[in-house]
């Protein structure tokens, strides 16, 4: 009865599906942010552990999960475990997984800080084997995750697109944009893809009261709205008029997340334009 009243009453809209390869870029895409956040929350897990069982050893690398952190934390989880290697021993295996970064200065300082160390003691095999399976299923989410992106890459090869002659968008950005604007015929003018991707300005507003700031409406695709925010803090870094225009925004006293917004704006008419017109970024630093 519904449908009925539907089709007697109210005028219909057509609506364009995506064709196979948009369909399987969206579907790429999407699976690939969900095991990055996997990724980030295995890493999350992994920090709380350390922080009970190993707590100085944030302080010891940039990067505890990069490959030198991973691999001792991998073979040597716990200070207990550091301690018992001499000091050669710690030094080869820091030279040999950082490449020859990493000699014996750093084992120094690793070693001390073992010694010194203040976590805890009590369930500590427990802790340990929790340490292993998380740095495991890391590895395995971040191979998957490689894998996904050579399949997106494969994807992406025969669509003709101009999004990666935009500084900062690579193929996977451009896979996850493409798949969710879809065909930009289908959004009249650059307003109605920037409300479709929610970063317009919307105004809160109750009765008498007006919030004195306004935020994006965060309407339309989630997907859409994070590739577009990588994108601009790539582009703000690397594309001239748009590092232009983020400095502009910085220099009237703007946050930097409102400043980033305004590049991503900015971004999305760019990336309109480009889709519409079927033609590579041809960036105007005179008028960012």
């Amino acid at each position: 009865m519904c449908i009925a009243e539907v089709l007697r009453g109210e005028p219909l809209v057509q609506s364009a599906l995506a064709n196979d390869a948009i369909l399987g870029l969206r579907s790429l895409s999407r699976l690939r942010v969900e095991l990055v956040d996997q990724v980030a929350d295995q890493k999350r897990r992994v920090l709380a552990v350390l922080d009970q069982v190993f707590p100085e050893i944030e302080a010891l690398f940039s990067d505890v999960f990069g490959k030198t952190a991973m691999a001792l934390l991998e073979s040597y989880p716990t200070p207990a475990a550091i301690t018992q290697l001499d000091l050669e021993h710690l030094t080869a295996f820091l030279r040999q997984h950082s490449r020859g970064r990493l000699g014996q200065a750093k084992a120094a300082i690793v070693y001390q800080a073992a010694c010194q160390s203040f976590g805890v003691t009590l369930a500590l095999d427990a802790l340990t084997a929790q340490i292993r399976l998380l740095l495991v299923q890391i590895r395995f989410l971040q191979q998957q995750v490689m894998e996904l992106e050579q399949q997106i890459a494969l994807y992406l090869s025969p669509i003709p697109q101009h999004l990666t002659t935009i500084p900062g968008i690579g193929s996977v950005l451009a896979a996850a944009l493409l798949g969710e604007i879809g065909d930009v015929k289908r959004f009249k003018n650059a307003a109605a893809l920037v409300a479709y991707a929610g970063i317009d300005p919307s105004v809160y507003q109750s009765g008498q009261f007006q919030a004195p700031r306004m935020r994006i409406s965060k309407r339309g695709s989630p997907y859409l709205r994070r590739a577009l925010w990588q994108a601009a803090c790539g582009a703000r870094q690397y594309d001239p008029a748009l590092r232009k225009r983020y400095e502009k925004q910085m220099q009237a006293g703007k946050h930097p997340a409102v400043a980033t917004g305004a590049v991503a704006n900015k971004l999305l008419h760019i990336i309109y334009a480009i889709l519409r017109d079927n033609k590579p970024y041809a960036p105007a630093v005179d008028n960012p």
